[in-house]
This record gives C-alpha cells, structure tokens and sequence, in this order.
C-alpha cells in the first residue's frame, strides 16, 4: 500500500506544482528556490558522508548505505526527483 502511495504522490504532486504555477506564477520562483536549496543540501550531504567514510577508512556498503537513514537526505532527494518530473512536464507542455 506505501508503494502504491509513493508512485502515486510522484505523478501527483508534478501536476500539482504545475497546476499551482500556472495560477499563480510568483509560485515558481518558491519551486526553483526550493529545488537549488534541495540540490545544494543533498548534494553537500553526500559529499560529506562519502568524504567521512573515506577519511576513517570504513568503505563498506552498510555504511555508504548508512546515508539513506538521514531524513534530510530522503526529504531533499524526494522533492529534486519531483521537481524534474515538474520540470519535464513543462518541458513538455511547452512543446505541444
């Protein structure tokens, strides 16, 4: 039933922010800033923990893998891989 609700939110929330942008515009300023601070964060973590786990010599998976129990990693990485689907639906859109 999470599965189903994970897939489901994935195509949601893209038309969601899409709908929300084209009624109010100043909305997509909120999306980018929020997608380079997503970026910025998810990417400093990982570079962080991967750096940590070189300097103490513990290059193990369950330790790389010990980088998907930090909540901010998983928020900041769900809401970048929403924000593409958003952005290739404008993509799209736009296209047509």
């Amino acid at each position: 039933m999470m599965e189903f609700a994970f897939v489901a939110m994935s195509a949601l929330l893209p038309l969601m922010m899409f709908y929300i942008q084209n009624h109010w515009p100043k909305m997509r300023l909120l999306f980018n800033t929020g997608a380079l601070l997503s970026l910025l964060v998810f990417g400093n973590i990982a570079s962080l923990s991967i750096y940590q786990i070189i300097q103490e010599k513990t290059v193990f998976m369950t330790t790389i893998h010990g980088l998907f129990l930090n909540p901010a990693f998983l928020i900041t990485g769900a809401y970048t891989g929403v924000y593409i689907l958003y952005r290739g639906l404008l993509i799209g859109v736009d296209e047509s």
